[in-house]
């Protein structure tokens, strides 16, 4: 989809030719103009057909004095973020369903860089479509969204973060949405070296020797069942001095999760395509960094791999050799996701990082807890923690802090090794994450478990591409402004080449 910034006001979008004109409505809408289509919302609005509630829809075809054949107006609430999010996954929903190819967006009120950045993701979101593995669907219809604003200049930089953020979002929903037999553990590592295309970003892939000669244990242990070799994925994006101490990311890769020997139920099981939830996110962030171009330095860790069942598949009871030389004992193989993680935790170390945050589907306890709206914030560290809350606050993209007291440690003792890798089910999602903060001793850490947020089941079943928003926003608040980071020649000249022409009177169209 091609994102637009135009400056329109609202009787000037009346006269725009496009196939669909979306007005969002406060409930403090000045509609006093003496124009067709003030005329027409000031009616529906004192009819009370707008309703009270944020995201109720009217629809009208072909409305005298409007060039589009179809408006719909939508109750945006007080126009924050939220409501405007609301309000155009409504309205772009019904936009697509339309067939519509070009729409119009305006707010009868100002948009701020915030309320701006949802409508975006939010209209990129109503309107994607999986289509990798279907040979008989259709692509998404609408191809070109415009939004009028009063000034089209000042928000530019607000529609280029968000249009980032919707391309790293949508390569993660790719990768995550894709069988496992299309997202092996090798075909995920291809996806992160695609992304060494960008400036600044690196990519390397080690494979099962590297591996092996790391001691990676734990990481092994759980990839020696299946046929598809095990991947670990170093992804490098330098935008700042090369001692400039890096964030890092590390995002459980587990391409397809049987639960190994402690079997998962057949129901469902399907969805554990989506247990490389925390991997595509991280590929996604570096897709939106290559785009950015932020002033800071990032590295990615994707420890990859199937958690299958043959002859040679760990054991309940098993004990394994982690990378730092603690052992683990295995009393359920399906608490995989924490024995790759520890290791590449592990292996953050070397990069004496400013701050780590690992992200994995890693409980259903999470889901539980915070069902599927938030994702849980583990931390050890109070300033990480808020500021990795403050990022999904402003992205829209929430989580919600969890205790990690020393007592709920007590249940990963064990006679046969220094720790077990579960400790019942109370409180998993807690004790996943201690177990985890075993192996990051003098790190700034913070775990993000999104088992509950990831994906969505029933008819909506799909990769939600979260939590993309949460880390590129917490990302560009500790770096410089995105863009400081001066892309790279090649990177000028390819986006000069590659560069949609400008809408008249508008700012340059990007591609998502």
């Amino acid at each position: 989809m091609d994102f637009q910034l135009k400056t329109l006001s609202l009787a000037q979008a009346a006269t725009e030719k496009t196939d669909a004109l979306i007005v969002l409505l406060p409930r403090d809408a000045a509609l006093e103009g003496g124009d067709a289509l003030a005329g027409l919302l000031r009616d529906a609005w004192q009819a009370g057909d707008i309703g009270e509630r944020t995201g109720r829809l009217l629809a009208f075809y072909k409305p005298a004095g409007v060039s589009a054949s179809r408006l719909w107006a939508v109750h945006a609430g007080d126009l924050r973020a939220a409501d405007v999010r609301t309000a155009v996954l409504a309205a772009v929903q019904a936009a697509n369903a339309s067939k519509s190819r070009r729409v119009l967006l305006v707010a009868a009120g100002a948009l701020d860089a915030a309320a701006l950045r949802a409508a975006v993701t939010a209209a990129a979101d109503a309107s994607y479509v999986y289509t990798t593995t279907r040979t008989k669907t259709e692509p998404r219809a609408i191809r070109q969204l415009t939004l009028g604003v009063p000034d089209a200049k000042a928000l530019q930089p607000a529609l280029e973060t968000a249009v980032a953020t919707v391309r790293g979002v949508e390569f993660a929903k790719e990768w995550a949405n894709r069988p496992g037999n299309h997202c092996t553990p090798t075909m995920l590592a291809e996806a992160a070296r695609s992304l060494a295309k960008a400036p600044r970003v690196r990519c390397e892939v080690l494979g099962p020797k590297e591996v092996a000669a790391l001691r990676m244990g734990a990481f092994m242990a759980v990839a020696q069942g299946s046929a598809e070799p095990l991947r670990f994925i170093v992804l490098r994006y330098q935008g700042a001095a090369k001692d400039a101490a890096p964030q890092v990311l590390v995002g459980k890769g587990i391409t397809f999760d049987t639960g190994g020997v402690s079997l998962k139920p057949a129901a469902e099981m399907d969805e554990m395509k989506f247990d490389m939830g925390g991997a595509a996110s991280v590929l996604g962030v570096f897709r939106a960094l290559g785009e950015l171009q932020p002033a800071l330095n990032v590295i990615g860790l994707i420890p990859a791999c199937e958690n299958m069942n043959d002859g040679r598949a760990l054991k309940p009871g098993d004990v394994v050799t982690s990378m730092n030389g603690q052992t683990i004992e295995v009393l359920n193989t399906d608490a995989e996701g924490r024995l790759i993680l520890c290791d590449a935790l592990e292996y953050a170390k070397r990069f004496k990082p400013a701050a780590v945050v690992d992200i994995a589907t890693l409980t259903g306890a999470c889901v539980i807890a915070l069902g599927g709206v938030r994702s849980g914030l583990f931390s050890t560290d109070d300033a990480l923690a808020q500021a990795l809350q403050a990022a999904g606050e402003a992205a829209l993209d929430r989580c919600w802090r969890l205790p990690l007291d020393e007592e709920y440690g007590e249940g990963l003792k064990t006679n046969f090794a220094d720790v077990a890798n579960v400790a019942g089910r109370a409180g998993g999602a807690i004790t996943a994450a201690k177990f985890l903060q075993r192996f990051t001793a003098d790190l700034r850490w913070a775990h993000l478990d999104i088992a509950g947020t990831a994906w969505k089941s029933g008819a909506a079943k799909g990769a939600t591409g979260r939590p993309v928003g949460l880390l590129l926003q917490y990302l560009l608040d500790q770096g410089a402004p995105a863009g400081t980071g001066k892309p790279a020649r090649a990177a000028r000249k390819s986006a000069a080449a590659g560069a949609p022409a400008a809408g008249k009177g508008g700012r340059t169209a990007r591609r998502a």
